[in-house]
């Protein structure tokens, strides 16, 4: 009976799509008419206004220390291409985008350690508990067999003392993403209930310069790494997108895979290839993008409701990544009450949109 109620009850909270429509084709005429008739201008479309920017959102991006020329073009392009994804096409403020990078450009900060720590101070004291942070890391990283560290100019900084730095936000809605060589030792130490941590690689030991980063950037825009075609880059979604082409990309020049990337969004401190073993569940409802709160068009109330139902989302997803791991009776009772929950937000949000 209960799984026919949490059934029910799921039905109802699925929101309505629309639809599209085919339209039909029209084959070419055999023989051209003697005189044509003069063709009708098709009529302009309005350009949309632009929404406000999502002020719930935070991003911090450290471009490191390149060490050849190479690496600086690389990392100056991923930096550049990645901040204007976020600020023209994901809806964040570009007064809340903070990139730190080697040769700092307009706008833009050294990224050293003293910086980085001025950056997560201000933060800290500026952001609240519901906003949402990402952390971006682009460029190379270290491992000594004890200590990861994130290359930066003069001192780095290790993945304990960004440890420290992101348990000084006031929030725990926090995606790191570290595209750096030697990153899969970052997991452990940074994850945590309600944060997704990315890495590109899968351990300390593979420090050879990676591809990730490229990629995964790539992914945020690009309607091929959208898999459920729901017209949203999810963090799972530009994650597995990032993996397959880096993988391809080493198969195609004929040399062996030099990085493995890994996911943990469970809090566990241990990193996955790919959604199993409770890991993929929240990064599957977490995206760049503020789709739902810009469509409140302005209504803090129901912007609100919004950030609860992508919330609910996500519980009942990291849940679904638990189930095998549970009790038949426990999994459903808290299966049924997330669903619940779920459901009368939604009519919430039925009722503000009459």
């Amino acid at each position: 009976m209960r799984k026919i109620t949490a059934l029910f009850l799921l039905l109802a909270s699925i929101g309505i799509t629309a639809c599209a429509q085919d339209v039909p084709v029209v084959p070419e005429q055999k023989q051209k008419k003697k005189q044509e008739e003069p063709k009708a201008e098709a009529p302009v479309k309005p350009v949309a206004p632009r929404l406000p920017a999502d002020k719930n959102k935070y991003a911090v991006i450290i471009s490191g220390i390149s060490g050849e020329e190479i690496y600086a073009k690389n990392f100056s392009e991923w930096t550049a291409k990645l901040r204007s994804s976020l600020t023209e096409n994901l809806g964040f403020a570009e007064d809340q985008v903070i990139v730190l990078s080697e040769k700092p450009g307009e706008k833009e900060k050294r990224a050293t350690s003293e910086v980085v720590k001025q950056t997560f101070a201000a933060l800290s004291s500026s952001t609240k508990s519901e906003n949402q942070i990402f952390i971006f890391f682009i460029g190379h990283g270290s491992f000594d067999g004890k200590i990861a560290k994130f290359n930066l100019i003069g001192p780095d900084l290790s993945a304990s003392d960004y440890s420290q730095l992101i348990g000084s936000l006031p929030t725990r809605n926090v995606v790191v993403v570290n595209t750096a060589s030697a990153s899969g030792e970052f997991i452990k130490p940074l994850s945590g209930n309600g944060r997704v941590i990315v890495t590109a690689t899968r351990s300390g030991t593979e420090t050879n310069a990676t591809h990730f980063a490229e990629y995964f950037i790539d992914a945020l825009g690009n309607k091929e790494a959208d898999a459920d075609k729901n017209g949203r880059v999810s963090v799972l979604e530009a994650f597995n997108y990032a993996s397959k082409l880096t993988n391809e990309s080493y198969e195609k020049a004929g040399k062996l895979v030099t990085e493995h990337s890994l996911l943990d969004d469970n809090g566990d401190g241990t990193g996955h290839p790919k959604a199993e073993s409770g890991d993929g569940g929240l990064a599957r409802t977490v995206y760049f993008d503020s789709i739902p709160q810009m469509q409140a068009g302005g209504d803090a109330e129901l912007a609100k409701l919004f950030s609860e139902r992508m919330r609910l989302e996500g519980e009942v997803g990291q849940l679904k990544e638990r189930k095998g791991q549970m009790k038949e009776d426990e999994y459903e009772t808290a299966l049924e009450k997330l669903l619940v929950e779920l459901a009368k937000v939604n009519q919430n949000i039925k009722a503000r949109q009459k």
